[in-house]
């Protein structure tokens, strides 16, 4: 064998090895694990929290495991992926009046979850996030009106609330005759927490005092009578942020001056079709990794609204309207590679996969759904293995 022969031979040896490696690497970064949070009773038979391996360039949903708990209607999960915490949405938690958080463990080989504590809540939760430093979780309590924050402990468990900040007034409407903090979303630095009530039409700002765990009043956000702010999410350069209307059925542009902690309404804009006649309420809304699209979820009118987002001003432009196959979209999500956008239907018992135009924000349904009783979060990590 000649040097010529060999050299070429160890050249296409190469070559096929760095090719295999770039298909691991894509494969990898297609393979997620989905968190899907349910409502658990005798009419919808869940049981928990379910975990499904999906694959974002196929659409494909794999059943993987379950953790049992009552109602964990919200879910959350810290930057490192090793603890899910859930809002446990019921009216009564472990004998008490109130609903309750729980904290789990991902294993770093399934992403399987193992119950580590749970803490009572001063209401009936409807939403939770891990502050940026992991060292806090918050919920928003529709039921009672208020936020409150819990310490962390060193093994992920959630240590007693060492705070709850109540909210009071009333809105314009017959759903606004008290509070109803919906959703808590924390500033990318970690030194804000931002509350829309949908019974007061404000998005309460908080300032998180990281020292004592404590939620100081820092003023609100207001939008138009009536609208009920439900779900809020900032922009990828922090500039701005998006609340989603449940009653009004609109979405409020907001600018958002990180230095003050402080927002200013600059656009409103409705989410349905000028034609369309029927009742519907707004849930959740959510922005491309791109930062070029806005969605948002019409219970109702059973659709995912789409904008594009100015690249200067930011503010929205409609696009069109997606029929979710299903009725009530309560959640959805946006695999992180922004590929795919998946909608849980909360009254059909489905999820459901759309293929994302990334250059228009366009969807496309695939030939993927689940059934499930009730899903009404989801939540995406990067698969273990």
């Amino acid at each position: 064998m000649n040097t010529e022969s060999l050299s070429r031979r160890t050249f296409c040896h190469s070559l096929a090895a760095i090719a295999a490696g770039v298909a691991l690497v894509e494969a990898a970064a297609n393979e997620w694990l989905l968190y899907v949070g349910t409502y658990t009773n005798a009419e919808t038979k869940s049981e928990g929290v379910y975990v499904y391996r999906f694959n974002a360039a196929t659409g494909e949903l794999k059943p993987s495991s379950l953790a049992k708990s009552p109602s964990p209607a919200f879910l959350a999960i810290d930057a490192k992926r090793r603890f899910l915490y859930a809002a446990n949405e019921v009216g009564e938690f472990n004998g008490q009046k109130n609903g309750g958080v729980t904290a789990f463990s991902i294993s770093q080989q399934t992403g399987e979850l193992t119950q580590l504590n749970q803490q009572p809540a001063p209401g009936v939760p409807a939403h939770i996030t891990v502050h940026p430093s992991g060292r806090f979780v918050l919920i928003a309590d529709y039921g009672g009106g208020n936020a409150a924050i819990y310490p962390v402990k060193l093994d992920g468990s959630l240590g007693a609330m060492s705070d709850v900040a109540q909210h009071t007034g009333k809105g314009a409407t017959q759903r606004q005759t008290e509070p109803h903090a919906h959703c808590v979303i924390v500033d990318a630095a970690g030194k804000h927490a931002f509350v829309p009530d949908l019974g007061l039409d404000k998005v309460m700002i908080y300032k998180i005092d990281t020292q004592l765990g404590k939620l100081v009043a820092h003023g609100f956000g207001a939008v138009k009578p009536g609208a009920g702010p439900r779900h809020f999410v900032f922009h990828p350069n922090n500039e701005f942020a998006y609340v989603i209307n449940e009653l009004n059925s609109t979405v409020t542009m907001f600018e958002y001056i990180a230095a003050r902690g402080t927002l200013s309404e600059v656009q409103s804009i409705s989410t349905l079709p000028v034609d369309f006649k029927g009742t519907s309420y707004c849930a959740d809304i959510h922005i491309h990794p791109t930062g070029k699209f806005v969605y948002g979820s019409n219970r109702g009118h059973n659709s995912i609204v789409i904008y594009a987002i100015d690249a200067k001003t930011k503010k929205l432009t409609l696009v069109g309207h997606e029929p979710v196959r299903g009725d009530w979209p309560r959640n959805f999500g946006i695999d992180p590679t922004g590929q795919v956008l998946l909608v849980a239907n909360q009254r059909s018992n489905n999820i459901v996969v759309f293929r994302i135009d990334v250059k228009t924000g366009l969807l496309k349904a695939t030939e993927h759904t689940v059934a499930l009783g009730a899903p009404v979060c989801l939540k995406f990590i990067p698969a273990f293995s």
